[in-house]
């Protein structure tokens, strides 16, 4: 088991890609926290995860706010255990022309994709140097490293994930710890059922017509599963990967290739 005796911390873990991060990480051996706005969600997952063997903690979390974020990591560590893993998952997407765009939408979504990856990562710093280990993923998005079409805020967050990590990544290394980036392409997500009701909204295409557009910006022509994404996430947690530092690598079936 990779790790085996370590404890995972996943946000946004309550669905989607931070479900199958936190299942996979718990197979491997690891006590996972997952943490998420909705109570429901991630007490699912958390019995999900105790099913495997593994301990669990169930956390309600808005990243945005830092007392939040400070209890959630003091909890954590006083019911599982030192946090070796971050996997800032956290994230919202909305679609909207930048000239009509809310300008509170705007923030919210810089607030949650890029400040709760902040707020949480500096939550976590202080035990990681403590111990000289760690491991931090940090979920962004093709959109990391292209411009997507009404999506604007999204990709200017996603752009500010990456930043975020390469620098972070140049802070901390040698102290054992290291920082990387996952960049999906559209995965089959609630995420992307938005995307897709969202083009049928503006287009007036049918479903079915709105979901093969997504599929046919891959060279695949499908939609990634978020297992596929838990995958690299495990490999960048794991011991081994102590080379891979400062990275942002697509999970996106060929769509961006870079």
């Amino acid at each position: 088991m990779q790790l085996k005796g370590q404890v995972a911390l996943v946000t946004g873990g309550g669905r989607g890609i931070g479900r199958s991060i936190a299942l996979a990480f718990a197979r491997e051996g690891a006590d996972v926290a997952v943490a998420a706005r909705t109570r429901s969600d991630v007490a699912s997952v958390s019995s999900e995860i105790e099913g495997l063997g593994r301990s669990a903690l169930a956390w309600q979390c808005d990243v945005t706010e830092r007392d939040q974020v400070a209890a959630l990591v003091r909890e954590v560590e006083k019911d599982l255990g030192p946090i070796a893993i971050l996997v800032n998952n956290a994230g919202i997407a909305a679609g909207a022309k930048t000239a009509e765009m809310d300008d509170d939408l705007w923030e919210r979504i810089l607030r949650v994709n890029l400040t709760g990856t902040y707020l949480c990562t500096k939550a976590v710093l202080p035990g990681m140097f403590r111990r000289g280990y760690g491991r931090i993923v940090n979920i962004a998005s093709i959109g990391a490293k292209v411009g997507l079409l009404y999506s604007a805020a999204y990709c200017a967050s996603k752009h500010g994930v990456l930043g975020f990590t390469r620098s972070l990544a140049l802070e901390v290394a040698g102290r054992g710890i290291t920082v990387n980036a996952i960049c999906p392409g559209f995965v089959e997500t609630a995420m992307t059922d938005e995307s897709i009701r969202r083009i049928v909204t503006k287009t007036g295409r049918a479903p079915e017509a709105a979901r093969e557009a997504l599929e046919a910006l891959s060279p695949q022509h499908r939609l990634i599963q978020p297992e596929e994404v838990a995958v690299v996430a495990l490999m960048l947690a794991s011991p081994e990967a102590r080379g891979i530092h400062g990275q942002a690598i697509n999970v996106d079936g060929g769509a961006v290739m870079f």
